[in-house]
């Protein structure tokens, strides 16, 4: 008697250990191997850029371009040499399908100019991040760190149309850009007789450093002059702008022969933001 109740003590120990191995969720509870994170609770993946390569920077500006940015070029009479300075000189990258740039220095009889031209494609390494997004974000710094000045009123009594309108107005002009007319350029320009003009201040004004509307998804241009007395004055154009995930930098550089004469501001500007201009386009075909 004692042998059958401990048997049947046993079968039903096992029986109910086997239910609850083999329970099911009819209680509303969840088996064993289900996984609540599974169903319906991934994000797609943020959008790829538009550009997965980059132009080969030394053949991305043609030679009327550069014998307009730097004369220096037609002046040179060896053939060989001349070609060769139209070559330019690709910058060191270790890594060329993302980013790539090229310079040109030519020194002609009465300044030095140098070009350089970088391109640098973002890539977003964060699924919740798209490259777009993540370029955006690279150029604000980029255009923070230019430190531009508040557009001004212009002549006209509005403010500054290539100016974002987010960015305000009011401020004076910014000392980088020349507003001083005591020397001729390298171009040619000669002083006024006299003070400066209503049209010489509106003039000015527009060629501050500021942000650019018609160039790219966004775009900027600096324009710094060096401030050292002993030699002679070196201005800098900077041009950048941004069109998806490509960001694209113009350095524009002139350093006369002659101390106290100042590179022209506004010629170096136009040939900076047509040769930004031109480089957009061949990205947007």
């Amino acid at each position: 008697m004692q042998r059958k109740a401990y048997v049947s003590g046993v079968v039903a120990l096992l029986a109910a250990l086997l239910a609850g191995c083999t329970g099911s969720s009819d209680d509303g509870g969840t088996t064993d191997d289900s996984n609540p994170g599974d169903a319906g609770t991934a994000s797609p993946a943020a959008q790829p850029g538009k550009y997965t390569s980059l132009p080969e920077p030394c053949g991305a500006v043609g030679h009327n371009t550069l014998d307009a940015m730097l004369p220096g070029l037609k002046q040179i009479t060896d053939p060989d040499q001349r070609d060769k300075a139209y070559e330019g000189e690709a910058t060191l990258t270790y890594n060329t399908d993302r980013k790539v740039g090229c310079g040109w220095k030519v020194q002609a009889t009465d300044a030095t100019d140098h070009l350089l031209v970088d391109f640098e494609r973002v890539v977003s390494y964060d699924n919740a991040v798209s490259d777009d997004n993540q370029a955006e974000q690279l150029f604000a710094a980029k255009q923070t760190a230019a430190d531009l000045p508040e557009p001004t009123v212009s002549a006209s009594g509005g403010s500054d149309d290539t100016a974002s309108p987010s960015t305000g107005a009011g401020a004076s002009p910014s000392p980088s850009a020349s507003t001083s007319p005591a020397s001729p350029s390298p171009s040619g320009s000669t002083a006024p007789s006299s003070g400066p003009s209503a049209t010489d201040t509106a003039t000015a004004t527009d060629l501050q450093p500021r942000v650019l509307t018609d160039l790219g998804d966004e775009a900027f241009l600096d324009d710094e002059l060096s401030s050292s007395g002993s030699t002679a004055k070196q201005r800098t154009v900077t041009v950048a702008f941004r069109t998806s995930n490509v960001i694209v930098t113009i350095e524009y550089m002139e350093q006369p022969t002659t101390v106290g004469v100042v590179p022209d501001s506004e010629e170096m500007q136009d040939n900076a933001r047509k040769l930004a201009a031109q480089l957009a386009e061949s990205l947007s075909s």
